[in-house]
């Protein structure tokens, strides 16, 4: 090999490329740039301010060889760290730039141990030079991806973390204090700190003085679900279409390219849509104290008088801590209730936050004025159809989590506009009806509840305080019966009785015995009797008559019913052809006369009316103690219903271990249940209703701001109409309005029809005139006014 050891000393770039081919041929020529390097470090440090360009070329040299002699070059990352420690804050940008440029490359060929270096990188955050604190950012995250990557790596992840604890603490540099808090996100959102210590850390920056630091923080905990940056992210490429147009069209390299590059996005999304699916809690569930932070945020919120966007994003996050967690924070609701006006700025957001605070523990004293001020302020009619559609959304959205909230008479009212003229308003009042059907059907009027299936019978509307946690699988008692008996059981319930109800529309259940009829029957009469004596002596003679003539008109109204009967039952049991003509004209007669007494029954009968006050209030009485004692039956036959069954359902629990083919029997009964009507009720084509969001942790805007609306005419409808309207309407342009067709133009009517350069020679003359012209053309006129006269 020829040595060039005159060019080797000024030629850096070839001498590293020697050494890194043969590091031992080379030591001398390496040693005497090292010798180099430290000479002249000694005197850079005299002014560190000023940039040297042979002290940055000999820096990366030897970054770049290091590897090849590990012994000599022990110290030298070192070096350079001491220097970057100690004039920071007054090195050269492009100097500072070049030496974090060679710790970066040591730490790539493993020469420099992660703590002391990013503890290092942190510190140089607080640098003025924005180019360096992005390029310290992201090799931040990368060697803590690196790091992390195997394993975790718990050692190096605390240290860093506690190290970033104090610099967001950090009051003087706001700067540091964002960029670790971009930092954490970052690695949150790659799923490498996502622990609740980071969750933890990151929430700090929540009460920061900084006002970036706080967006951020803000933000970060608001944040985007999976399933919307699903949404939003590319679709999946069509390789069959880029197939057929590389069959089609001229080939190149370029197109062949751009196929192997969508058969791999193709193959990896493939792979993503059969990898399992993976759920993890969002930053929200991870924080240690909930309550402390929602309260101390509400506070500096009350305190504060921050910008309008800023309040709104504290505000979800804390509407969102209140829901997920079922906090107490009573005071946000009578703050939030006095912005809820159709003329607020971002009203819909607010309403989108007081129904993500609302859950079952919230007392109903403090959510019932809440609602009640949305119905005033939204759902009245001075109001446009969507205001009123976006104020009964919100009550659904609300009452849905904490159904003590509404009363029955308000919610009475707002189910009103069922039939209102607005399809918008239509469709949220009954949103709000349906809501309630599955969750608390007796809340609503009789004609809103619908027919009661076997899901929503045993329904009832939760106490403040009460837990749904139960004993046994829900459904189980279907494993008790033999699947013959359970299709049999199944279509018992559609079988319709031949009772049916006085009241139409109404919640009843009439799946009861003739026992229980007899002894509800026979307590009406007892009841009904000691009315009688209470109001006997109130009752005056008249009245006495007045039953004693209705009594005898039922009576000979029963007796020519009777008779008729068997006058016709005698027709019909003769069979005698050979009857005589007499006979018949008597029945005739006789059912005559009988028709006559009955119409006359019924005339008297109508007519008669009671006359007294007090005989209607005892009848109202009575009816009104009858209904209520059927009420009282009804509550006492559901309750025994539901016990019956969550009996079987515990017995069936506790028996025995359910394998797959029991829960699909019970998912198919329970979807049976919600479309099979109750005992005593006439089956129809119900459609089963959708599964709500109830359960959902966060109320999506959309819910809110849907309005059912639809538009008059599509495009093709107006512009259908547009041409409609031009069918028996003139062409545009000149019309030739001239009697004769035949007769001769002007010739301003065939200059049109000439070419533009035949008379463009002319258009000059419409030209506005110049001063001279006009000078001219006025002495042209006296003078011609001088010879006239």
């Amino acid at each position: 090999m020829v040595r060039h050891n005159n060019q080797l000393p000024d030629n850096l770039p070839q001498l590293q490329n020697l050494i890194k081919r043969d590091p031992d041929s080379y030591k001398d020529e390496f040693l005497q740039q090292l010798r180099h390097f430290k000479g002249i470090l000694e005197v850079f440090s005299f002014s560190p301010d000023k940039f040297d360009k042979h002290l940055d070329a000999l820096i990366m040299f030897l970054a770049q060889v290091a590897q090849c002699y590990p012994e000599d070059m022990k110290t030298f990352p070192q070096d350079l760290i001491d220097i970057l420690r100690e004039k920071n804050d007054v090195l050269d940008n492009e100097m500072r730039m070049t030496f974090c440029r060679a710790l970066i490359l040591l730490r790539n060929k493993n020469m420099v141990e992660p703590t002391p270096l990013l503890s290092l990188f942190f510190e140089l955050l607080r640098s003025r030079d924005k180019a360096l604190r992005a390029y310290l950012k992201t090799h931040i995250v990368t060697d803590i991806k690196n790091i992390n990557a195997k394993h975790k790596n718990a050692k190096v992840n605390s240290a860093l973390q506690n190290f970033m604890f104090d610099m967001l603490d950090d009051k003087k540099d706001s700067r540091a204090a964002k960029m670790s808090v971009d930092v954490m996100i970052e690695l949150y959102h790659k799923k490498i700190w996502n622990d609740a210590k980071t969750v933890n850390v990151i929430a700090l920056g929540c009460f920061s003085n900084h006002l970036k630091v706080k967006v951020t923080t803000l933000r970060f905990f608001i944040g985007k679900d999976e399933e919307e940056s699903d949404s939003d992210s590319d679709s999946e490429p069509d390789v069959k279409e880029v197939m057929m147009a590389n069959k089609v069209n001229k080939k190149s390299k370029k197109r062949e390219k751009k196929l192997a590059t969508i058969k791999k996005k193709s193959a990896k999304a493939q792979k993503k849509k059969n990898r399992a699916p993976s759920y993890s809690f969002s930053a929200l569930h991870l924080i240690h104290d909930p309550q402390a932070m929602a309260e101390k945020l509400f506070k500096k919120l009350e305190k504060k008088n921050d910008k309008f966007e800023i309040k709104l994003i504290t505000l979800d996050v804390i509407s969102r801590l209140i829901g997920l967690h079922n906090l107490f924070v009573l005071n946000f609701y009578p703050y939030i209730q006095r912005f809820l006006l159709p003329r607020q700025r971002e009203v819909t957001k607010l309403l989108q936050f007081i129904a993500q605070a609302s859950h079952e523990l919230v007392p109903p004293e403090y959510m019932t004025p809440v609602l009640k001020t949305i119905a005033n302020n939204f759902i009245v009619e001075r109001n446009s159809s969507d205001v009123m559609a976006i104020g009964l959304n919100a009550v659904r959205e609300i009452v849905s989590r904490c159904p003590l909230a509404i009363d029955e008479d308000l919610l009475c009212d707002l189910t009103q506009y069922k039939r209102h003229r607005e399809r918008s308003v239509m469709m949220a009042a009954r949103s709000l009806i349906g809501l309630f059907r599955n969750t608390a059907p007796e809340m609503l009027a009789k004609k809103d509840r619908g027919r009661p299936t076997e899901e929503n019978y045993a329904l009832e509307l939760p106490k403040y305080g009460d837990t749904s946690a139960k004993d046994f699988v829900p459904g189980a008692e279907v494993v008790l019966e033999e699947p013959a008996e359970a299709e049999n059981s199944d279509d018992d319930w559609t079988d319709c009785s031949d009772d049916e109800d006085d009241s139409d529309g109404e919640w009843v259940d009439v799946n009861h015995s003739s026992d229980e009829e007899g002894v509800d029957m026979s307590q009406e009469d007892v009841e009904e009797g000691s009315d009688d004596e209470e109001m006997g002596s109130e009752v005056d003679s008249e009245d006495s008559d007045d039953d004693d003539e209705d009594g005898k008109e039922k009576v000979s109204k029963k007796k020519a019913v009777k008779a008729d009967d068997e006058d016709k039952g005698s027709e019909g049991d003769s069979e005698d052809p050979d009857d005589d003509d007499e006979d018949g004209k008597e029945k005739k007669e006789g059912e005559k006369a009988s028709k006559k007494k009955v119409a006359k029954a019924s005339v008297l009968s109508t007519k008669k009316i009671p006359k007294d006050r007090k005989k209607l209030e005892r009848k109202k009485r009575r009816a009104e103690e009858k209904r209520k004692a059927l009420e009282k039956a009804r509550a006492l036959r559901k309750i025994e219903y539901t016990a019956e069954r969550k009996a079987k359902a515990a017995e069936a629990s506790s028996m025995r271990l359910f394998t797959d083919e029991d829960f699909k029997r019970m998912d198919a009964t329970r979807a049976r249940q919600r479309v099979t009507p109750k005992r005593g009720q006439v089956a129809g084509g119900k459609r089963p209703r959708e599964e709500d969001d109830a359960g959902c942790e966060l109320v999506r805007l959309g819910d809110i701001e849907n309005i059912y609306k639809k538009r008059k005419n599509d495009k093709a409808a107006r512009l259908a109409s547009v041409r409609e309207g031009q069918e028996d309407r003139e062409t545009h342009g000149y019309q030739d309005r001239r009697q004769n067709p035949h007769c001769s133009k002007t010739n301003r009517e065939n200059s049109k029809k000439k070419n533009f350069q035949m008379l463009k020679h002319k258009v000059h003359r419409k030209v506005k005139k110049s001063f001279r012209e006009k000078q001219i053309a006025f002495r042209n006129h006296l003078t011609k006014l001088k010879r006239m006269n």
